[in-house]
């Protein structure tokens, strides 16, 4: 095998390990391309030696016992690396850590192999990536402009083809803007999904640690592995079922009004976010215009509010001593974040808490919100002349998704066909409550493999890659219950609604196994059938299947009338599944419709002879 034509996606390198590929001689490759760095990608690369320990440990190991055996990645300089200086993108802030950064070790145990900490904006205070000592971190497809911050380096590393994945973090958008300037897939997790231990942080409380990677499979590879809950950090959550996956059927995605989009003058950009609307409604999705004021005001709150004062708490010794060893935008925010007094925090939560009610009463109505990343991309050398305007620009979709507590996936939405950026990438996000991280890498990879693109800032096509599967072992499950219903609660019939607003999905028609009998019940107001399962006799049942969050099935049970309950009900394909059974002395005083087969045809006869 020619290694300089390999691609590192995970796939590539799985079918590269199995055949007898020495590993050794992948990671030198990956060395050798992170040698040509001229983006001011890198910070530090790890040498040969620094990253011969991590390829000790995969001496004799078989590569499909890791499930990162092998994969080449590089970290944001803000997440600690056993034993090399983490700088945060401030040289005079630099320390060495004695261990890695929790989720870190859990990449390392997986299989995976360091090579370097790359360039971001100081103290991850920045979405543009110019704002580090080291050098403006430049795009990886034209130079000329910005690669996106804070998590800059990162971005670039993955995208020219250097190291598999890679880590950022994101406060207000680090972890997704890079992602759109690259044409890659930019993972921000559910906040406290994964551990901040040996994390410098930003602003503690909102901050995660972010995964860019070629594809939403990747992505999903990484999070498995590295969602491992950390009992020395306090904002670590274990994973929580994730309810209904919108992403295998049909469903509704929220669009900003015309008057909430801005493009900043970036037409190009704004026919890109029409055609991924169109792309989404292809792939099954129903647009719901959403209200996007009370986000954009949560989202002010971030840099205008106390929480800046959180950014400052994390470096106060340090700047209060060394002031001028802050890149002079990164020093404006920061210290603003100083004289931010107790009264302001608390009337600002008490403000997010009510603008929080009002923007999750959107998910009633939506399954996933979809907005661009950012509305437009910059030359670095406009950014370092208008650093803070332009940067504000950057974050105006991408502030409020922390502070929300949602999880978010940015995701390559084809390239720029005319103006100032004219063939550089441009990407959306797709968005939605915390623990819904599965079903959003699930459904960017539908909207990911819609279009014919490549990889990264690589020549490796897309549909080179396996499109994404089940979640990994680990990942965290659906937790839900499927119910068959053949009455009141059909589609459209009077009772739905207790379905619909559980959060429960129609998952489709079926028919019962032919051993049934079939009855409307005496009593009201809602009439209601009644199904007794007999030896002989019997007939098919038309019913429909729900799925439904099993945090809400026992409010559902528990509503539920006699003589009717939940019990198990046989299919036609003799499977069974949960769902309504009548006792058979309920039915008795009922009337025998089972020659019908079906409620609706029973309501229609029933109206006709009244």
């Amino acid at each position: 095998m020619n290694l300089n034509d390999l691609s590192f996606d995970l796939a590539s390198l799985r079918t590269a390990y199995a055949t007898g590929t020495p590993v050794r001689a992948v990671i030198a490759e990956a060395i050798r391309r992170c040698a040509s760095d001229t983006n001011n990608a890198f910070i530090h690369r790890l040498t040969e030696a620094e990253i011969e320990p991590y390829l000790a440990l995969l001496d004799g190991v078989d590569p499909a016992s890791r499930p990162l055996y092998g994969v080449p990645f590089a970290l944001k300089d803000n997440i600690d690396l056993a034993h090399i200086p983490t700088t945060a993108g401030c040289p005079e802030f630099a320390y060495t850590p004695s261990e890695s950064a929790f989720l870190v070790q859990q990449l390392i145990a997986a299989g995976a192999v360091p090579l370097g900490k790359t360039n971001l904006d100081q103290f991850a205070t920045g979405l543009n990536g110019t704002r580090s000592p080291y050098g403006a971190c430049r795009n990886a497809i034209n130079p000329d402009f910005i690669s996106g911050g804070s998590s800059s380096g990162s971005a670039v590393s993955a995208a020219r083809g250097w190291v598999s994945f890679s880590l950022g973090t994101d406060t207000a958008g680090s972890g997704r803007v890079p992602a759109s300037f690259n044409n890659l897939i930019g993972l921000k997790p559910t906040i406290g999904l994964l551990s901040a231990t040996g994390v410098v942080p930003a602003c503690r409380s909102v901050d995660t640690v972010s995964v860019f990677a070629f594809t939403a499979a990747d992505a999903q590879a990484v999070l498995a592995v590295a969602a491992v809950p950390d009992e020395a950090d306090a904002f670590s959550r274990a994973a929580e079922p994730f309810g209904v996956d919108f992403s295998v059927g049909p469903f509704r995605f929220g669009v900003p009004r015309p008057q909430d989009l801005a493009f900043f003058g970036n037409e190009a950009a704004a026919a890109l976010f029409s055609q991924s609307v169109d792309r989404l409604k292809a792939v099954g999705g129903a647009p719901v215009e959403v209200d996007l004021t009370p986000f954009l005001e949560a989202a002010r709150l971030l840099y205008e509010g106390p929480w800046v004062a959180e950014r400052y708490v994390a470096i106060k010794d340090f700047i209060d001593a060394q002031p001028d060893a802050v890149f002079p935008p990164v020093r404006t925010i920061i210290e603003g974040g100083r004289d931010k007094t107790a009264a302001d925090a608390f009337a600002a939560s008490y403000r997010l808490k009510a603008l929080r009610r009002v923007c999750d009463a959107v998910w009633k109505e939506i399954d996933c919100l979809l907005t661009p990343t950012a509305g437009t991309i910059y030359r670095i050398a406009d950014m370092q002349i208008d650093p803070i305007r332009l940067n504000s620009n950057l974050g105006y979709y991408t502030n409020f998704m922390n502070l929300l507590d949602y999880a978010a996936v940015a995701v390559p939405a084809g390239f720029q066909a005319d103006g100032d950026a004219k063939g550089l990438p441009w990407g959306v996000t797709l968005a939605a409550p915390a623990f819904k991280d599965v079903p959003l890498l699930r459904l960017a990879d539908r909207f990911h493999r819609s279009q014919p693109l490549r990889l990264g800032a690589t020549s490796t096509s897309l549909t080179t890659t396996p499109a994404i599967g089940e979640p990994p072992k680990g990942s965290n499950t659906a937790g839900t219950v499927k119910v068959a219903v053949c009455g009141a609660h059909l589609s459209g019939l009077p009772l739905n609604w207790q379905l619909t607003q559980r959060g429960a999905r129609l998952l489709g028609a079926v028919s019962s196994a032919p051993e049934y009998k079939f009855y409307a019940l005496a009593g009201g107001p809602v009439q209601r059938p009644g199904m007794v399962r007999v030896a002989e006799g019997g007939g098919a049942i038309d019913m429909e299947v729900w799925e439904m969050p099993t945090e809400h099935f026992g409010s559902f049970v528990d509503g539920i009338p006699t003589p009717l309950g939940i019990g198990k009900v046989k299919l036609a394909d003799g499977t069974w599944v949960s769902g309504f059974v009548c006792e058979a002395v309920g039915a008795e005083d009922g009337t025998d419709i089972t020659h019908l087969g079906n409620w609706r045809a029973w309501l229609t006869h029933a109206s006709s002879t009244a």
